[in-house]
């Protein structure tokens, strides 16, 4: 499967007469793009303000955050089964703007899956958006069956921003790109016999899929995940949009639909195929309330890992907590089928680093990488505020509480809150220090 994304590298968005691509700047125009917003009848008001890395701003409460990109030939549309039409998503070529993003923000209601984002101070490097040009959509919904509830949907803010992205990639459709990265991994039985002879690995992916509930798990083809089972799924599938972020889970333990789309731990996976492993694909996995449910999965998905003759795997899970238990016996499960095993997940030890990382432990997780601590206590300074800073006090979200702002529109949080900063999907920016 051959896979072409064809790259246009943004240095800077600007409001323009017509939404247009030329030497590095995306122009918006701006009344032709809420046009798109409001075709939800839900979307009961909408505007766009442009950010840059540095600018004294805070976005709060932060719902999703979406590449630009069209497809332009071999498949349906951007977020095939969710945006457009059901197709196979991974093969033909897709075009993206690449470097900047769309950030959808709510302007009142937020909740505990929602999260907030500093453009500069102390925290800008928190997250991949603080050091890149976003587009902010700010809107409000009619959806009053989920204003004070703590668990939002968050659906008609969030399909907005899927629609507004892909229409603006639409100005490079027929343009030539700038760059073209080229995934074109063979199917197992016809790859050389130098690259069969290297260690097989798989990724395994846990995205959020514990409600049982529709309308808040991660999509597949936009097929509810919680509604799966493990799949063996070939990686440009991936990177070419078959998943879309949900709308539960603490925020910085979330993946992003950008993050599911531009994975950085498949694309270093990819670079050391046929160098140092025989990169096999992926095992799509769930993240289940049950007992049951979470024995069953890791079971089908160890026997897809074996069936495939992996010899190394990379787990990662979305979230923490009761998602622990069904990370935690993945990785046991793995190196019990004779598979080495590593983890990628945050973690949970408290804001004084010493309360126990994940809610499940085992002595063969040995081989465990952290991309952050939920608890970890931010001091942060005021600043203008897109959106509705009272969100992180009154709405549940994570990472605030009552009384958590300060009567100068400072505020303190805990990282919970900041949107997907643990980076899960690869782009974390935590590191470790000797003391």
């Amino acid at each position: 499967m051959r896979l072409e994304i064809g790259k246009f590298k943004v240095r800077d968005i600007v409001f323009g007469d017509k939404t247009a691509y030329c030497g590095g700047i995306l122009s918006v125009n701006k009344e032709d793009a809420l046009k798109v917003v409001c075709e939800d009848k839900y979307i009961t008001e909408a505007d766009l303000k442009i950010v840059h890395p540095g600018d004294m701003v805070r976005l709060c409460p932060v719902k999703d955050s979406v590449e630009f990109r069209c497809k332009v030939d071999g498949g349906e549309g951007a977020y095939p089964g969710v945006t457009s039409p059901l197709g196979q998503a991974g093969m033909g070529r897709t075009h993206v703007l690449d470097g900047v993003s769309l950030l959808s923000v709510g302007k009142h209601w937020g909740g505990f899956q929602d999260g907030l984002i500093d453009m500069g101070g102390p925290y800008q490097h928190y997250t991949i958006w603080g050091d890149m040009p976003n587009l902010v959509l700010i809107a409000d919904t009619s959806e009053l069956d989920e204003q004070r509830e703590q668990q939002k949907k968050n659906h008609a803010i969030r399909w907005a921003g899927l629609r507004l992205a892909e229409h603006i990639a639409e100005c490079v459709r027929d343009m030539e790109p700038e760059e073209v990265d080229v995934y074109d991994l063979p199917a197992l039985n016809e790859r050389d016999e130098k690259t069969k002879a290297l260690p097989g690995v798989v990724y395994v992916l846990q995205p959020q899929t514990q409600m049982e509930a529709l309308g808040y798990n991660t999509l597949v083809y936009g097929w509810d995940g919680n509604r799966m089972l493990p799949t063996f799924m070939h990686p440009n599938e991936f990177l070419d949009g078959c998943l879309v972020s949900g709308s539960f889970m603490p925020s910085s333990s979330k993946i992003s639909t950008y993050e599911f789309s531009t994975n950085p731990m498949i694309k270093r996976l990819y670079a050391q195929h046929g160098k140092t492993i025989n990169f096999l694909g992926v095992i799509l996995s769930t993240l289940n309330p049950k007992m049951e449910e979470k024995a069953r999965c890791v079971q089908i998905a160890g026997q897809i890992a074996v069936a495939l003759g992996a010899k190394g795997a990379v787990v990662a899970e979305e979230g923490y907590g009761n998602p622990d238990v069904d990370y935690t016996a993945m990785l046991v499960e793995l190196e019990r089928l004779g598979i080495k095993t590593i983890g990628l997940s945050d973690e949970a030890t408290g804001r004084d680093g010493a309360s126990q990382p994940l809610v499940s432990m085992n002595p063969a997780t040995d081989a465990l990488v952290t991309t952050g601590n939920v608890s970890q206590f931010y001091e942060m300074p005021a600043m203008e505020v897109i959106g509705e800073l009272e969100a992180l006090a009154r709405d549940g979200n994570s990472g605030g509480w009552e009384g958590c702002i300060n009567p100068d529109g400072s505020c303190v949080m805990e990282n919970n809150g900041m949107f997907c900063a643990n980076h899960i999907s690869g782009y974390s920016r935590r590191s470790c220090a000797d003391f």
